[in-house]
């Protein structure tokens, strides 16, 4: 993509997502194939691809699927295969984490560094880019200075940063607490999600300082005041995080950022789209009508006091009201102002006294007095089963039923401009077509021409016939009559002039349609910015193991999903810091008294259920390390898996420094 251009980049969990999401202005869209693509129930088969390909190269926006697990020994030939179908379907670029994947026979398809792959520096950058790396998501966590300085090191690759949705409180393939505590590995696309579950924080003195709260648990990431200053930064790629969310929140996310970026390339004409197509939307978007956990903007303007959704991982949803009236078969509450209607099947939220989150489905609602806003409404279940709903309990909406019904209707066109100029021929007439792109065809018929009786009435004609173009993609922009007259026309013959000239301009814009290319790495091959790797390199095949190796590694320890490091390490590293967010800091303590002043803050211990986790940190980087050990139980199922397997005769091969290793 040339540098200049400003690309929206939108989830799909299907094909039938990434059409709409094309449809509502993505520039490109991301989506999981049949394997391999880090989410574990998001695949899609080659066929539905394609079916999305033909689709977003209409508009010359591109197709990227994620192929971003870390692979064993015996997939990797799976996954060439798959990369040469996903070639021959008109797919853009793959999206990776494996460096294995780049020692294989593979077709010249661009490729993109995933998240996973965790940059947050300029020498990380700059290696991937001389790897032959075309673009590259960078880490969450980075601050805006922090951007500009990768920038300066890469000019050759897109940076890519996320901009919108549900925020990895790990530094991206730097955590392992799901696989040491269930065997479902993150990085292989079968995340547990333990980041959302309630935590009791103790000190080194076993002193609570947090009783069940959801300490690792983030708000979301809403960059939405943030895109010109990250434009400033060199961001080229803005990415809206969701290949789980539904239909919904795709056409909502997707419409709310295009009029924001648009909003930047009117102010600088510089810069430029990267496909074609303006939008027209039946809806007015509303990032916090979707499922969120509030919202922060992380650390891209640095350190934020409060980023953590620590009382509940749920959507709260927006505040609708408050309770006026708790009777036996239903409840009465009244409307803040501003709030639209209720609607039967809504569904409510509010906190109880404990501050948990509790959800009043609606079954109906009815109006009582529309003038005070007052609503009657009898939930789901019997009122007597809602805990604490009691008089002035505040309440919020996290479904609003209209909404949703709006959003499953078509809600956006996507027109790309066109200018028509109809000339005479020897025989005939010639309707030339140019679309915004400069993409031009001229087709001619051969037709009779007949001096019109009425000429104005002629000309309305031959505008009105030749401006039909509801069922096409195209807006027109301008129709210039070249013709020696306003001959009268069959408007048959014009519709048929009309079909034949957009049939062809199709075709012209999808053979224009160029696929970006492969880099190719600089030689000799660029050293890597560091000379052994740990497990947290995320190194699962041999084929991983060469290629850095090829690039100067001298120490290249296994995977930790090759069972190596049995002992407590880091499970997760996170620029969080829960001492931080619970007032624990040395920083915040400095000359305050009380418990922020008397309470040791390092070590921490996590607890939920039988799970321990110790938090330790290092201030100088301003991180925060989750320790803890794989449990038997993991190790005991992985034994079991490999005897299987080999019974079957299919080894499950993946890369070890030391044989055996899960029998240690």
């Amino acid at each position: 993509m040339p540098c200049h251009e400003l690309e929206l980049l939108s989830p799909a969990r299907n094909a039938d997502i990434g059409i709409e999401a094309v449809n509502h202005g993505a520039d490109a869209v991301y989506i999981g194939g049949p394997d391999f693509g880090a989410r574990h129930n998001a695949g899609n088969s080659v066929a539905d691809i394609a079916r999305l390909v033909a689709h977003a190269h209409r508009f010359h926006s591109r197709i990227f699927v994620t192929l971003n697990t870390i692979l064993r020994d015996d997939e990797l030939e799976p996954a060439r295969r798959l990369v040469w179908q996903l070639h021959d379907a008109g797919v853009d670029a793959l999206i990776v984490q494996d460096m294995g994947l780049l020692e294989l026979d593979l077709p010249p398809i661009q490729l993109h560094a995933s998240t996973q792959t965790d940059i947050r520096t300029p020498e990380k950058a700059r290696f991937l880019q001389d790897a032959g790396f075309s673009q590259m998501v960078l880490a969450r966590e980075l601050t805006l200075p922090q951007i500009r300085a990768i920038a300066d090191q890469v000019q050759d690759a897109t940076l890519e940063f996320f901009v919108h949705g549900a925020l990895c409180v790990a530094y991206s393939g730097q955590c392992y607490i799901s696989h040491a505590h269930t065997g479902r590995s993150a990085n292989r696309g079968d995340c547990s999600q333990a980041c959302r579950l309630p935590y009791t924080v103790s000190d080194s003195l076993g002193r609570i300082v947090a009783h069940e709260q959801h300490v690792l648990s983030l708000k979301d990431n809403n960059q939405s005041a943030n895109l010109a200053a990250l434009v400033d930064a060199g961001i080229r790629s803005f990415k809206i995080e969701g290949r789980y969310k539904d239909l919904g929140y795709v056409k909502n996310l997707t419409a709310h950022y295009r009029l924001l970026l648009d909003a930047v390339l009117e102010q600088r004409p510089e810069l430029a789209r990267a496909s074609a197509g303006r939008c027209r939307y039946t809806f007015t978007p509303d990032p916090d009508r979707n499922f969120n956990r509030g919202s922060t903007d992380y650390f891209v303007n640095g350190r934020q006091d409060d980023i953590g959704a620590f009382d509940s991982p749920k959507h709260a949803g927006l505040p609708l009201g408050w309770v006026t009236k708790v009777a036996p078969d239903h409840v009465e509450l009244q409307l803040d102002e501003g709030v639209g209607e209720l609607n039967n099947n809504d569904a409510l939220t509010y906190y109880d006294l404990q501050k948990e989150l509790v959800g009043l489905p609606i079954d109906t609602a009815r109006c009582v007095d529309a003038g005070k806003r007052l609503w009657q409404i009898v939930p789901k279940e019997a009122v007597a089963s809602y805990k604490d709903l009691r008089r002035d309990t505040r309440l919020s909406r996290n479904r609003d039923m209209a909404w949703d019904r709006l959003l499953e209707k078509k809600s956006a066109e996507r027109r790309i401009g066109l200018w028509l100029r109809l000339s005479d021929t020897p025989d005939g007439l010639a309707l030339t077509a140019t679309d915004e792109a400069g993409v031009e065809v001229t087709v001619a018929r051969p037709t009779a021409k007949d001096a019109p009786k009425d000429a104005a009435r002629a000309e309305a004609t031959l505008r009105e016939q030749l401006g039909k173009l509801g069922a096409t993609i195209y807006a027109l922009e301008d129709l210039s009559l070249r013709t020696a007259r306003p001959w009268f026309v069959p408007a048959s013959t014009l519709n048929a002039l009309r079909r034949a000239a957009i049939d062809a301009l199709d075709a012209a814009r999808l053979a224009a349609h160029e696929r970006p290319a492969r880099a190719q790495p600089v030689e000799p091959p660029a050293p890597y910015p560091e000379d052994g790797l740990s497990y947290l390199a995320n190194v699962y095949n041999q084929k991983a193991r060469d290629f850095y190796a090829r690039h100067g590694v001298k120490v290249i320890e296994a995977a930790y999903e090759s069972h190596e490091a049995l002992g407590e390490v880091s499970l997760m590293i996170t620029k969080h810091c829960v001492r931080y967010s619970l007032s624990l800091c040395p920083k915040q303590a400095k000359g305050v008294t009380g418990v922020q002043g008397t309470v040791k803050a390092e070590p921490l211990t996590l607890v939920n259920g039988s799970e321990k986790l110790t938090l330790r940190f290092d201030c100088k980087p301003c991180e925060m390390h989750v320790v803890g050990r794989m449990k038997k139980s993991v190790l005991n199922q992985s034994r079991r898996e490999e005897q299987q397997r080999l019974a079957q005769g299919v080894p499950m091969q993946f890369y070890r420094t030391r044989p055996n290793a899960t029998r240690a």
